[in-house]
């Protein structure tokens, strides 16, 4: 596999991993790869790899006029080595420990999360640590992500397996085929290329309402399916949805030192850039504020990413014992109605705290089954078989968008 140039030499193409994948499946000994490709098709095992750089060699090598020896890569060892490596740690974030705990939960049961803050409140620089407390990559899901990457021809040059989860930040101009995938030519989107990993949409309302709804099923579905005249193509997604928001459209409503410019009505209008839907199927909703100055000039470090993650381990293996019988059911944010009536049950402490938080705040039926979900994973972190009224009260309080006086303040104040 490789494509010819016209002077003989054989230059690097897209999709190497799963055409070596679907070799292997086939029963072929082995395949002839431009060099370029060689370290990402040999990641495959049981087949060998040669990497070749012109047809003179391949012409060579069939007729045994010229040696190449396969490319060898230990999978296994590599991805061990490689997968708790990461550019970014929590220790470096001063103050912010709501906020953190907040990623924490999320991390935990695989929940998506809406950040809303002023602007310099910390929401970008604290979603790009946010892979660092994330369960690592099995193989399995590492070669199925890196499949991914490589038909998208997004792998470098000498890439070989994936060992951390994918961080895709796309810009708010993106359009919708740049982000669910298809076009002339079909390839996979950015919702795709999050696969398994996170997908941060900062200045969440800036993006356009059509980029924003087509991603409504595939969170749902953890798939997309491009349909189009000529084709029809099924592509996983199966990520984690991380946004961060301005509450308002000056940016500093409910800011505790400077004061709001917006006219009443525009904070509610600012936030209704997102529907429902949308909205609904976003687990835990975290308002951000600054870090006061005494804490930013500290020098105390804060709790580091593998501490933070050793505990999203160990909540991930409880939910992965829970689900062991359940197709496609891998963590708590993917419960469907079934699940959790068998393990979100509440004694009528825990029923009555939900009751009167719904009723005081006056939250939507759709918030339900998410604190519910929410409030599981928090019990789940704690090691606890049942859900407690501690474990609900804290999973209320990731419901700030749901509150009807949300957004409404500002009109008080006034």
């Amino acid at each position: 596999m490789g494509e010819l140039s016209l002077d003989g030499s054989v230059l690097p193409i897209s999709g190497v991993l799963p055409m070596a994948i679907k070799a292997r499946e086939l029963g072929f000994k082995g395949m002839i790869v431009p060099q370029a490709n060689a370290t990402e098709a040999a990641v495959v095992n049981n087949l060998e790899v040669y990497g070749v750089d012109n047809l003179a060699q391949v012409i060579g090598f069939l007729n045994g006029n010229y040696i190449i020896n396969p490319t060898i890569v230990n999978t296994r060892e590599e991805f061990k080595n490689a997968s708790d490596v990461f550019d970014y740690d929590f220790d470096e974030v001063k103050g912010q420990e709501n906020v953190k705990r907040a990623f924490e939960v999320a991390s935990a049961g695989g929940h998506n999360i809406l950040l809303v803050g002023p602007p310099g409140s910390g929401k970008s620089m604290m979603a790009k640590r946010l892979p660092s407390i994330l369960p690592p990559l099995t193989l399995q899901e590492a070669l199925e992500t890196t499949k991914i990457h490589s038909v998208a021809g997004k792998l470098k040059g000498g890439s070989k397996l994936m060992t951390q989860r994918p961080f895709r930040s796309p810009h708010h101009t993106i359009s919708p085929v740049a982000l669910v995938g298809g076009g002339t030519n079909p390839m996979p989107g950015e919702i795709s290329l999050a696969h398994n990993g996170i997908l941060f949409l900062d200045e969440f309302p800036e993006f356009s309402r059509n980029v924003l709804e087509v991603m409504r099923q595939p969170l749902e579905d953890r798939h997309i399916t491009v349909a189009r005249a000529k084709y029809t193509i099924d592509y996983p997604a199966g990520f984690m949805l991380v946004a961060s928001m301005n509450p308002c459209p000056c940016g500093y409503y409910n800011h505790p030192t400077k004061e709001c410019t917006c006219m009443p009505g525009q904070v509610t209008k600012y936030l209704g850039r997102i529907s429902g839907p949308l909205l609904d199927r976003i687990d835990l909703q975290v308002e951000i504020l600054p870090v006061p100055f005494e804490k930013l000039s500290s020098l105390q470090k804060g709790e580091s990413s593998a501490t933070i993650r050793e505990r999203v381990i160990a909540a991930r293996a409880i939910q992965t014992l829970r689900f062991k019988d359940e197709k496609d059911i891998h963590c708590n944010a993917q419960m469907n109605s079934r699940l959790l009536e068998k393990w979100c049950a509440l004694d009528d402490d825990t029923k009555k705290i939900l009751h009167d938080a719904m009723t005081r705040f006056d939250m939507s039926a759709r918030a339900y089954d998410r604190i519910l979900k929410v409030a599981r994973t928090i019990a789940d972190l704690d090691a606890s078989p049942n859900i407690t009224p501690v474990h609900m009260r804290e999973a209320i309080s990731y419901r700030n968008l749901d509150r009807a006086s949300w957004g409404n303040t500002f009109i008080v104040k006034k």
